[in-house]
């Protein structure tokens, strides 16, 4: 299987109404479902157009991108021609993960120029950094350095009228003197600049609690991943409504979270095939949450 490691190195939902609460729609700028492309990363490099074609017709609004290089740049099109194929889907890239070459170790903008000019081009709304390698998170001085890089790139976000946001894995819940790294970049970084995508799958699969992130963090999750975990392997993910996790609660405390989109994300184990799996779980959403 392609890892989404190596792609940057080159969570039943609510089955019946919310009594008593208001409406997601009420915290959430609009009824919108949303895609990481990543899940699809085996399609989109053999056929951008039909796959994001397929991506609308299964009830999706909005996506996240990912795979940005400034070789080969999406997939070989360039972020122009990739947003009129997603303006003719009626589809909006609301962020993207963007690998930023070195600058996170050793602060060359290169990449991080040419990736926020990215974003401008698809009128985004956010610039989301997936990953840290492995060399440069391994004690607590690591995580202090990658929090100032991002406040660091989120001023130059902000300047061109763009967010910052972090998307995590498990790792950066390992404890370092009785600290998580986790914990460090939220402390470290500028609330008001800095955003996370929290990845309810991934919190879940480190033994961490979500909601417990909400309360000690209220507003600053701005985006999740909705990612399903198997009820028959731990490590595997499914179609959302068919595994193990609780979305439910997750989804009453959106205000407190902060969330305003969210991305449903399957990275391996679709129960048919990848089409069919994205639409059951978008068919599943717009029934049972929104």
């Amino acid at each position: 299987m392609i890892t989404r490691r190596k792609f940057i190195v080159t969570t039943g939902l609510v089955t019946t109404a919310v009594w008593a609460r208001p409406s997601l729609a009420f915290f959430m700028k609009k009824k919108e479902i949303g895609i990481q492309l990543y899940t699809l990363r085996k399609e989109l490099p053999k056929d951008v157009k039909t796959t994001l074609e397929k991506v609308a017709k299964a009830g999706y609004t909005t996506v996240e991108t990912y795979g940005f290089s400034t070789k080969d740049q999406f997939w070989g099109l360039t972020p122009k021609e990739l947003k009129k194929i997603l303006d003719d889907n009626d589809l909006k890239a609301v962020s993207g993960h963007y690998n930023l070459g070195s600058f996170l170790y050793d602060g060359n903008k290169d990449e991080l120029i040419a990736s926020i000019e990215a974003a401008k081009i698809l009128e985004s709304e956010f610039l989301t950094i997936p990953w840290i390698d492995e060399p440069f998170r391994r004690n607590i001085d690591d995580y202090k350095k990658i929090a100032t890089r991002l406040n660091e790139a989120a001023v130059m976000c902000k300047k061109a009228g763009l967010k910052l946001a972090y998307h995590n894995h498990d790792f950066e819940f390992q404890k370092y003197d009785g600290i998580t790294g986790y914990e460090i970049l939220l402390k470290e970084t500028d609330k008001d600049l800095v955003y996370f995508e929290l990845d309810l799958y991934w919190v879940i699969h480190s033994g961490n609690d979500s909601l417990k992130l909400f309360k000690e963090n209220p507003g600053r999750f701005k985006m999740w991943h909705v990612k399903d975990k198997d009820k028959n392997s731990n490590d595997l993910n499914t179609e959302i409504g068919s595994g193990t996790i609780d979305f439910k609660s997750l989804f009453q405390e959106v205000k407190q979270s902060g969330m305003v989109h969210f991305f449903v994300e399957q990275e391996n184990n679709f129960a048919k095939n990848s089409f069919e799996s994205i639409k059951q779980s978008c068919d599943f959403i717009s029934k049972n949450i929104l």
